[in-house]
Protein backbone atom coordinates (compact mmCIF):
# COMPACT_ATOMS: atom_id res chain seq x y z
CA UNK A 1 0.00 0.00 0.00
CA UNK A 2 1.49 3.58 -0.87
CA UNK A 3 1.68 5.92 1.77
CA UNK A 4 -1.21 8.27 2.53
CA UNK A 5 -1.22 11.64 3.87
CA UNK A 6 -1.80 12.04 7.86
CA UNK A 7 -5.07 13.62 7.37
CA UNK A 8 -5.99 11.39 4.66
CA UNK A 9 -9.82 9.76 4.53
CA UNK A 10 -10.28 6.25 6.14
CA UNK A 11 -10.36 4.18 2.44
CA UNK A 12 -7.47 6.32 1.14
CA UNK A 13 -5.44 4.76 -2.11
CA UNK A 14 -1.96 6.52 -1.04
CA UNK A 15 -0.14 8.86 -2.56
CA UNK A 16 1.40 6.57 -5.41
CA UNK A 17 -1.70 5.00 -6.29
CA UNK A 18 -3.21 5.21 -9.69
CA UNK A 19 -6.08 6.22 -7.94
CA UNK A 20 -4.72 8.20 -5.86
CA UNK A 21 -7.23 11.64 -6.05
CA UNK A 22 -9.40 10.38 -8.23
CA UNK A 23 -11.58 7.42 -6.27
CA UNK A 24 -14.82 7.56 -4.20
CA UNK A 25 -13.01 7.84 -0.84
CA UNK A 26 -10.86 10.73 -2.28
CA UNK A 27 -14.04 13.13 -2.67
CA UNK A 28 -14.06 16.27 0.29
CA UNK A 29 -10.45 15.36 0.66
CA UNK A 30 -8.01 18.46 0.93
CA UNK A 31 -5.46 16.74 -0.91
CA UNK A 32 -7.53 15.27 -3.46
CA UNK A 33 -6.02 17.72 -6.07
CA UNK A 34 -2.41 17.56 -5.42
CA UNK A 35 -2.73 13.77 -5.33
CA UNK A 36 -4.10 13.85 -8.76
CA UNK A 37 -1.97 15.70 -10.73
CA UNK A 38 1.22 14.09 -8.79
CA UNK A 39 3.44 11.57 -10.27
CA UNK A 40 2.13 7.57 -9.51
CA UNK A 41 3.29 4.07 -9.04
CA UNK A 42 6.94 3.34 -9.93
CA UNK A 43 8.75 5.57 -11.71
CA UNK A 44 10.92 3.99 -14.41
CA UNK A 45 13.13 7.40 -14.38
CA UNK A 46 14.09 6.95 -10.82
CA UNK A 47 17.68 5.17 -11.49
CA UNK A 48 18.12 7.67 -13.65
CA UNK A 49 17.93 10.29 -11.16
CA UNK A 50 19.21 8.42 -8.37
CA UNK A 51 22.47 7.80 -10.96
CA UNK A 52 22.84 12.01 -11.39
CA UNK A 53 22.53 12.14 -7.81
CA UNK A 54 24.61 9.84 -6.89
CA UNK A 55 27.72 12.17 -7.28
CA UNK A 56 25.85 15.44 -5.06
CA UNK A 57 26.81 15.02 -1.00
CA UNK A 58 23.91 17.50 -0.05
CA UNK A 59 20.84 18.18 -1.13
CA UNK A 60 19.55 21.34 -0.08
CA UNK A 61 15.94 22.34 -0.02
CA UNK A 62 15.12 26.57 0.45
CA UNK A 63 11.66 26.79 1.58
CA UNK A 64 8.51 29.05 2.57
CA UNK A 65 4.98 28.57 2.74
CA UNK A 66 5.30 32.66 2.08
CA UNK A 67 5.82 34.35 -1.12
CA UNK A 68 7.44 37.15 -0.96
CA UNK A 69 10.15 36.11 2.04
CA UNK A 70 13.18 35.91 0.35
CA UNK A 71 13.68 32.64 -0.67
CA UNK A 72 15.37 33.33 -3.84
CA UNK A 73 18.00 35.97 -2.46
CA UNK A 74 18.14 33.88 0.36
CA UNK A 75 19.40 30.67 -2.47
CA UNK A 76 21.71 33.32 -4.16
CA UNK A 77 23.42 34.14 -1.91
CA UNK A 78 24.11 31.49 0.47
CA UNK A 79 25.40 29.68 -3.03
CA UNK A 80 27.56 32.19 -3.93
CA UNK A 81 28.76 32.34 -0.47
CA UNK A 82 29.38 28.21 -0.57
CA UNK A 83 31.02 28.76 -4.02
CA UNK A 84 33.84 31.09 -2.60
CA UNK A 85 36.18 28.48 -1.52
CA UNK A 86 36.83 27.52 -5.40
CA UNK A 87 37.18 23.49 -4.31
CA UNK A 88 33.73 23.70 -3.21
CA UNK A 89 31.62 22.31 -6.27
CA UNK A 90 27.84 24.35 -6.30
CA UNK A 91 24.65 23.63 -8.11
CA UNK A 92 22.00 25.88 -7.88
CA UNK A 93 18.02 23.67 -9.22
CA UNK A 94 15.37 26.60 -9.60
CA UNK A 95 12.33 24.63 -9.61
CA UNK A 96 9.82 28.17 -9.31
CA UNK A 97 8.50 27.29 -12.75
CA UNK A 98 6.28 29.97 -12.98
CA UNK A 99 8.37 33.04 -11.32
CA UNK A 100 11.77 32.13 -12.25
CA UNK A 101 13.82 35.31 -10.71
CA UNK A 102 17.23 32.70 -10.34
CA UNK A 103 18.91 33.71 -13.45
CA UNK A 104 18.42 37.42 -12.91
CA UNK A 105 19.80 36.85 -9.54
CA UNK A 106 23.22 35.53 -10.50
CA UNK A 107 23.75 37.83 -13.82
CA UNK A 108 22.90 35.12 -16.16
CA UNK A 109 19.90 37.18 -18.26
CA UNK A 110 19.57 35.96 -21.83
CA UNK A 111 21.89 32.76 -21.23
CA UNK A 112 20.64 29.22 -22.48
CA UNK A 113 20.95 25.79 -22.02
CA UNK A 114 23.52 23.65 -23.98
CA UNK A 115 23.19 20.47 -24.83
CA UNK A 116 26.29 18.03 -24.60
CA UNK A 117 26.64 14.02 -25.10
CA UNK A 118 25.85 13.52 -21.17
CA UNK A 119 23.09 15.85 -21.30
CA UNK A 120 21.79 19.36 -20.45
CA UNK A 121 24.69 21.52 -18.79
CA UNK A 122 24.18 24.25 -15.96
CA UNK A 123 24.74 27.80 -17.02
CA UNK A 124 27.61 28.60 -15.09
CA UNK A 125 28.63 31.72 -12.78
CA UNK A 126 31.82 30.77 -12.35
CA UNK A 127 33.57 27.14 -13.01
CA UNK A 128 32.77 25.91 -9.66
CA UNK A 129 28.75 27.38 -9.44
CA UNK A 130 26.39 26.09 -11.73
CA UNK A 131 22.80 27.07 -12.23
CA UNK A 132 19.42 25.35 -14.32
CA UNK A 133 16.32 27.52 -13.98
CA UNK A 134 13.01 27.45 -16.62
CA UNK A 135 14.66 31.00 -17.35
CA UNK A 136 16.54 29.44 -19.31
CA UNK A 137 14.37 27.93 -21.89
CA UNK A 138 11.65 30.89 -22.12
CA UNK A 139 12.40 32.69 -25.58
CA UNK A 140 11.00 36.14 -23.88
CA UNK A 141 12.27 36.98 -20.22
CA UNK A 142 8.90 38.32 -19.90
CA UNK A 143 6.97 35.29 -21.47
CA UNK A 144 4.41 33.67 -18.73
CA UNK A 145 4.39 30.57 -18.00
CA UNK A 146 0.65 28.78 -17.48
CA UNK A 147 1.00 25.31 -17.25
CA UNK A 148 -0.77 22.92 -15.05
CA UNK A 149 1.15 20.37 -12.25
CA UNK A 150 1.81 17.20 -14.76
CA UNK A 151 4.11 19.62 -17.20
CA UNK A 152 6.05 21.28 -13.83
CA UNK A 153 6.54 18.09 -12.77
CA UNK A 154 8.29 16.32 -15.69
CA UNK A 155 10.31 19.92 -15.83
CA UNK A 156 11.55 19.20 -12.81
CA UNK A 157 12.22 14.95 -13.84
CA UNK A 158 13.84 16.64 -16.64
CA UNK A 159 16.30 18.79 -14.32
CA UNK A 160 17.35 16.12 -12.12
CA UNK A 161 17.91 13.21 -14.97
CA UNK A 162 19.23 14.88 -17.82
CA UNK A 163 21.35 17.76 -16.19
CA UNK A 164 24.71 16.86 -16.10
CA UNK A 165 25.56 17.83 -12.77
CA UNK A 166 28.77 16.30 -11.86
CA UNK A 167 30.08 15.75 -8.50
CA UNK A 168 28.64 18.35 -6.29
CA UNK A 169 29.69 19.65 -2.67
CA UNK A 170 26.00 21.44 -2.97
CA UNK A 171 22.79 21.28 -4.82
CA UNK A 172 20.69 24.00 -3.20
CA UNK A 173 17.15 24.00 -4.94
CA UNK A 174 15.37 26.97 -4.82
CA UNK A 175 11.60 26.24 -4.92
CA UNK A 176 8.17 28.13 -5.11
CA UNK A 177 6.11 29.30 -1.88
CA UNK A 178 3.49 26.50 -0.63
CA UNK A 179 3.09 22.61 -0.31
CA UNK A 180 2.11 21.55 -3.57
CA UNK A 181 2.88 19.78 -6.64
CA UNK A 182 6.49 21.52 -7.39
CA UNK A 183 7.30 20.04 -3.51
CA UNK A 184 5.92 16.63 -3.75
CA UNK A 185 7.72 16.49 -7.06
CA UNK A 186 11.13 17.20 -5.44
CA UNK A 187 10.35 15.36 -2.57
CA UNK A 188 9.34 12.32 -4.53
CA UNK A 189 11.86 12.20 -7.14
CA UNK A 190 14.84 12.99 -4.48
CA UNK A 191 13.05 10.35 -1.58
CA UNK A 192 15.86 7.22 -2.88
CA UNK A 193 19.23 9.43 -3.32
CA UNK A 194 18.21 11.48 0.15
CA UNK A 195 17.47 14.86 0.64
CA UNK A 196 20.12 16.22 3.65
CA UNK A 197 17.35 19.10 4.42
CA UNK A 198 15.54 21.95 4.39
CA UNK A 199 16.12 26.02 5.28
CA UNK A 200 12.77 27.20 5.80
CA UNK A 201 12.70 31.20 5.18
CA UNK A 202 10.63 33.59 7.00
CA UNK A 203 9.95 37.53 8.05
CA UNK A 204 9.17 38.85 11.65
CA UNK A 205 5.59 39.06 11.13
CA UNK A 206 2.54 36.76 11.88
CA UNK A 207 1.11 37.00 8.24
CA UNK A 208 4.53 35.15 7.37
CA UNK A 209 4.83 33.09 10.49
CA UNK A 210 1.52 31.22 10.18
CA UNK A 211 2.32 29.83 6.87
CA UNK A 212 5.75 28.89 7.37
CA UNK A 213 3.98 26.51 10.36
CA UNK A 214 2.32 24.78 7.46
CA UNK A 215 5.72 24.43 5.76
CA UNK A 216 6.88 22.60 8.96
CA UNK A 217 4.12 20.47 9.37
CA UNK A 218 4.73 19.45 5.87
CA UNK A 219 8.46 18.67 6.10
CA UNK A 220 7.86 16.50 9.17
CA UNK A 221 4.87 14.61 6.92
CA UNK A 222 7.10 13.72 3.87
CA UNK A 223 9.98 13.10 6.67
CA UNK A 224 12.29 16.17 5.10
CA UNK A 225 14.96 16.88 7.73
CA UNK A 226 14.89 20.54 8.88
CA UNK A 227 18.10 22.36 8.97
CA UNK A 228 16.68 25.44 10.29
CA UNK A 229 14.73 28.68 10.27
CA UNK A 230 15.75 32.06 8.94
CA UNK A 231 14.07 35.31 9.40
CA UNK A 232 14.96 37.62 6.92
CA UNK A 233 14.44 41.65 6.76
CA UNK A 234 14.49 41.44 10.10
CA UNK A 235 14.54 45.27 10.90
CA UNK A 236 16.14 48.06 8.54
CA UNK A 237 19.43 48.97 8.94
CA UNK A 238 20.24 52.50 7.34
CA UNK A 239 23.50 52.32 5.21
CA UNK A 240 24.59 56.06 5.64
CA UNK A 241 23.67 56.40 9.60
CA UNK A 242 23.16 52.74 10.65
CA UNK A 243 20.60 53.66 12.08
CA UNK A 244 17.38 50.28 12.85
CA UNK A 245 14.04 50.66 11.74
CA UNK A 246 11.76 47.84 12.82
CA UNK A 247 9.88 47.04 9.31
CA UNK A 248 8.05 43.64 10.09
CA UNK A 249 6.77 44.03 13.72
CA UNK A 250 7.20 40.90 15.26
CA UNK A 251 4.04 40.98 17.36
CA UNK A 252 3.56 36.95 17.82
CA UNK A 253 7.26 37.05 18.58
CA UNK A 254 9.09 36.56 15.49
CA UNK A 255 11.01 33.85 13.76
CA UNK A 256 12.79 32.72 17.45
CA UNK A 257 9.48 32.31 19.24
CA UNK A 258 7.99 30.20 16.50
CA UNK A 259 10.93 27.62 16.58
CA UNK A 260 10.69 27.81 20.26
CA UNK A 261 7.18 26.26 20.27
CA UNK A 262 7.57 24.10 17.04
CA UNK A 263 10.82 22.73 18.39
CA UNK A 264 13.14 23.39 15.28
CA UNK A 265 16.31 24.87 14.79
CA UNK A 266 16.45 29.03 14.53
CA UNK A 267 19.63 29.92 12.29
CA UNK A 268 19.16 33.95 12.71
CA UNK A 269 18.20 36.30 11.49
CA UNK A 270 19.13 38.82 8.42
CA UNK A 271 18.37 42.81 8.44
CA UNK A 272 17.11 44.20 5.43
CA UNK A 273 19.53 46.57 3.60
CA UNK A 274 18.56 47.97 0.15
CA UNK A 275 21.53 46.73 -1.30
CA UNK A 276 20.63 43.20 -1.27
CA UNK A 277 17.90 44.20 -3.70
CA UNK A 278 20.64 46.10 -5.68
CA UNK A 279 22.55 43.01 -5.51
CA UNK A 280 20.27 40.52 -6.65
CA UNK A 281 19.04 43.03 -9.78
CA UNK A 282 22.61 43.02 -10.57
CA UNK A 283 23.95 39.40 -10.57
CA UNK A 284 26.21 40.42 -7.75
CA UNK A 285 27.22 38.72 -4.80
CA UNK A 286 25.79 40.69 -1.55
CA UNK A 287 28.52 39.27 0.96
CA UNK A 288 31.43 40.48 -1.39
CA UNK A 289 30.16 43.97 -2.61
CA UNK A 290 29.27 45.08 1.06
CA UNK A 291 31.07 43.39 3.47
CA UNK A 292 31.02 46.12 6.59
CA UNK A 293 27.40 45.15 5.68
CA UNK A 294 25.11 43.99 9.35
CA UNK A 295 23.09 41.98 7.12
CA UNK A 296 26.64 40.57 5.50
CA UNK A 297 27.65 39.88 8.92
CA UNK A 298 24.21 37.58 9.78
CA UNK A 299 24.70 36.21 6.62
CA UNK A 300 28.20 34.69 7.50
CA UNK A 301 27.04 33.86 11.05
CA UNK A 302 24.07 31.52 9.49
CA UNK A 303 25.67 29.99 6.97
CA UNK A 304 28.79 28.97 9.34
CA UNK A 305 26.05 27.29 11.55
CA UNK A 306 24.72 25.36 8.20
CA UNK A 307 27.97 24.09 7.82
CA UNK A 308 28.62 23.01 11.10
CA UNK A 309 24.73 21.41 11.50
CA UNK A 310 25.41 19.65 7.81
CA UNK A 311 27.02 15.84 8.20
CA UNK A 312 30.15 15.59 7.37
Amino acid sequence: MAPAPENAPEHCPGTESEQAGKSSACDGCPNQNVCATAPKGPDPDLPLINDRMGGVKHKILVLSGKGGVGKSSFTTQLSFALSHDEETQVGVMDIDICGPSIPKMFGLDGEQIHQSNSGWSPVYVTDNLGVMSIGFILQEADDAIIWRGPKKNGLIKQFLKDVDWGDLDYLVVDTPPGTSDEHLSVVQYLKESGITGAILITTPQEVALQDVRKEIDFCRKVKIPIIGVVENMAGFVCPSCKGESVIFAPTTGGARKMCEDTKTRFLGSIPLDPRIGKSCDQGLSFLEEYPESPATVAYQGIIAEIKKILPQ
